[in-house]
């Protein structure tokens, strides 16, 4: 029986647009996976959603003088029509504000609640007297012991990565009112994760060992070493989900317990919206789970949620999380507080119909074994260069020269020379290795893999030379032409997954049955003679330095 696939991006937070490392990190890989997948005929559900509670929401609007539900309202709409214009293909895309997500997160902590997965503990937290407010998470900034960071938060340093509570920081400061917080005794729920560490070190570190990446079972490992602790699942907040069991009154749930079970709500959303069950890509046994991530939410992925999961009893766990590591810009850590970032609705405005070539970047130097650099002029080197260069100067080769000598009507081909025969066999060998590469995770290669198929069109074509044998030997170049055109057609199907528009734009060049799908290009014989090509058009432009100039002085602004 065919597997099934549930695909999950992380839910991006409603407290900013989408900026290239979150397109890096999370959004460009899931987007490959799935349509990959897709077009190996598996069935996939590919769900992400906006993260609409916690800490971030509140500060944001405080600091403008607006509803929570403003601020989710707008950012919502940014993030979903810029993914929708930049051709991520969620099969949905939720938000944990609706009555679903939130019946169903009440839901989780009801279950847990009732079959004691929960304890109590009563404890002194951080409290801002000035604004009578406790100060849970990004309410607290400070030194992180761990490091030595000056600006550390309250659960988390994003300089060395280390999770933290707020009473661990050195000289705690109030990120409302500026002031050091006084301690108040206050009680809450808390997952007590040291109950699954034997079955966290088994699954994950005795079964997956092989297959996951040394990033993510590296931060794995370093938890469970150091002795799992007790998380809390519930704050001192008014902006949340309202902790649905009594002494819950003036409480949520820790948007960190209920932001995973989104991926399961927004399923639970598509299902009614297309009349299908939730349930078999969340309980079924042949459903394989994975979610992509950054290297920030690995605790939560690998560690929590899962725990969360296996409490609940009757729901699957993740095959894989293929977390990556982070993006800088241009030298720099990306930052949304100090507007140094490249926004993805910014960049559709300044580069419309651009969408592959960023998509192409982004993957060609994705950071998925280190953190990795951003630059606008790598951008214009990888777009002029690797894009126009080589594959669009391919394809545009061979749309010239068929119009010029065929009418754009494919031709027969005649007996094949060697060449031929091993321009052919790379090509059936060229989706096999790309499959390989892509269900390994290691898209930035998979990428290359693509690349070197439009460099073997272009070697093949400099090689063979039709324009100097189409007066002496015209059965040559029949049979040179219909081979390169297998080439093109191959690259219309592979680059799908990289360049899903590009390949569109390709394949009505091309006039590409639409049936045709990954398994087809190995199997060869894409276009047979006597097949009427569309008209031919660039696939890319060269990006000019005035252009980049632009851009280098509005990030400088």
């Amino acid at each position: 029986m065919n597997k099934r696939h549930t695909i999950t991006a992380a839910l991006p937070y409603t407290n900013g647009p989408i900026h290239i490392g979150h397109l890096a990190g999370v959004y460009v890989p899931a987007d490959i996976y799935a349509r990959y997948l897709r077009m190996r005929g598996k069935e996939v559900l590919f769900i992400c959603g906006s993260d609409e509670h916690g800490v971030a929401i509140s500060m944001k609007a405080k600091k403008e003088g607006i509803t929570p539900m403003e601020v989710i309202d707008k950012y919502h709409n940014i993030i979903k029509k810029s993914f929708d214009d930049f051709g991520i293909s969620f099969n949905y895309y939720g938000r944990t504000s609706s009555d679903v997500h939130r019946e169903t997160a009440q839901e989780f902590f009801k279950t847990m609640h009732a079959n004691d997965c929960f304890e109590t503990q009563t404890t002194e937290q951080l409290y801002d007297a000035k604004e009578n407010q406790f100060l849970a998470d990004r309410y607290v900034v400070g030194t992180c012991p761990k490091c030595g960071h000056p600006e550390a938060y309250g659960d988390q340093c994003e300089a060395c990565g280390s999770s933290l509570n707020a009473t661990d920081l050195i000289n705690p400061k109030s990120a409302l009112s500026g002031e050091a917080p006084s301690l108040k005794t206050t009680t809450h729920w808390y997952l007590p994760l040291d109950r699954y560490e034997d079955f966290l070190r088994l699954w994950i570190l005795e079964s997956h060992k092989s297959d996951w990446k040394t990033n993510v079972l590296g931060q794995v490992k370093s938890w469970i070493d150091d002795g799992l602790k007790a998380r809390a699942v519930t704050r001192d907040l008014s902006w949340g989900i309202p902790v649905p069991v009594a002494g819950g009154e003036n409480k949520v749930l820790y948007v960190w317990f209920d932001a995973p079970i989104g991926y399961i709500s927004a399923t639970k959303e598509w299902a009614a919206q297309e009349g299908a069950d939730w349930k078999p890509y969340w309980q079924d046994k042949n459903t394989e789970l994975v979610h992509f991530i950054g290297k920030d939410n690995i605790v939560f992925h690998c560690i929590i949620f899962p725990s969360v999961l296996k409490a609940m009893g009757k729901y699957i766990l993740p095959e894989n999380v293929p977390a990556n590591e982070f993006l800088n810009l241009e030298g720099q850590k990306l930052s949304t507080s100090k507007n140094w970032a490249v926004w993805l609705h910014e960049y559709l405005e300044d580069f419309p119909e651009k969408q592959d070539v960023l998509r192409y970047v982004l993957t060609a130097n994705a950071p998925e074994t280190k953190d990795n650099d951003f630059t606008w002029n790598d951008f214009q080197t990888r777009n002029n260069s690797e894009l126009v260069a080589i594959f669009g100067n391919f394809i545009n080769r061979v749309m010239v020269l068929m119009k010029k000598y065929y009418e754009g009507v494919v031709p027969v081909a005649n007996a094949l020379s060697s060449a031929d025969k091993a321009t052919i066999k790379k090509l059936a060998d060229a989706p096999i290795e790309i499959a390989q590469l892509i269900e390994q995770y290691k898209f930035r290669a998979a990428s290359q893999e693509m690349m070197q198929l439009a460099r073997l069109g272009n070697k093949y074509l400099a090689d063979e030379e039709p324009w100097k044998l189409i007066k002496t030997d015209p059965k040559r170049v029949a049979t040179i032409m219909h081979t390169a055109l297998q080439v093109a057609a191959g690259l219309a199907i592979v680059s799908e997954p990289f360049l899903p528009h590009t390949a569109q734009k390709l394949r009505r060049m091309l006039q590409l049955n639409k049936a045709l799908s990954w398994d087809n290009v190995s199997a060869l014989h894409l276009i047979e003679g006597g097949h009427q090509l569309g008209e031919a058009a660039l696939l890319f432009e060269k990006i000019e330095d005035d252009i980049i100039a632009t851009q280098l002085e509005k990030l400088s602004s």
